[in-house]
């Protein structure tokens, strides 16, 4: 008798557990620019790396740590480009590199996946670049979150990388002169959970 008075106390319990599951929704982070600044090291000639970053972004990152699941979206400035050095800066802006007059935002997107202990480790995503889109996954070799001390709500950083060809993308500039076209992209994130 004891069992048949349980099973409709344990139904009703479990009843509870799916749909408090099915009612979870994914977190919503903002961007924070102040914080975000996705960089590049690319050849020259051969000799040496150089090493540039994007001083304007914004973004949003969906994070959902009971189902595994979450996306992120990164929009870049590709007029803040910045070498550390202005008439690079300008070269890079110019029609054979980023074209940022005709060009001005670079989108990245994906699918964070391979969750270990609640964190992603990979971005399973697609870079936007000079109006062509391809196929660029990211390692996270950094994912924490933590509290903000400031706005009390949920701060979430990230250090993730991937290459890409340049060529791939129309920038081919150097490539006759034996420039590789493999270019490192860096994209180091801080977001706040939107309140």
């Amino acid at each position: 008798m004891t069992c048949h008075r349980s099973a409709p106390v344990l139904l009703a319990a479990s009843l509870l557990v799916l749909a408090a599951a099915a009612s979870a929704k994914p977190v919503r982070y903002e961007i924070d620019p102040a914080h975000t600044y996705p960089s590049f090291e690319a050849d020259h000639m051969g000799v040496s790396v150089w090493r540039g970053k994007f001083n304007s972004s914004q973004g949003e990152i969906s994070l959902d740590k009971a189902a595994s699941t979450g996306s992120v979206e990164v929009t870049i400035d590709t007029a803040s480009v910045d070498y550390g050095l202005d008439v690079m800066n300008d070269k890079a802006r110019e029609a054979d590199l980023l074209d940022s007059g005709k060009y001005p935002k670079a989108v990245y997107k994906g699918r964070l996946v391979d969750f270990r202990d609640g964190a992603p480790t990979r971005v399973d995503g697609e870079l936007t670049l000079r109006g062509v889109r391809r196929p660029l996954d990211l390692t996270i070799d950094r994912f924490k979150c933590v509290p903000h001390p400031m706005y009390k709500r949920e701060l979430c950083g990230a250090d993730a990388l991937g290459t890409f060809r340049r060529d791939e993308f129309g920038i081919d500039a150097g490539k006759d002169f034996g420039f590789d076209m493999n270019v490192t992209l860096r994209i180091q994130v801080e977001a706040v959970q939107a309140p």
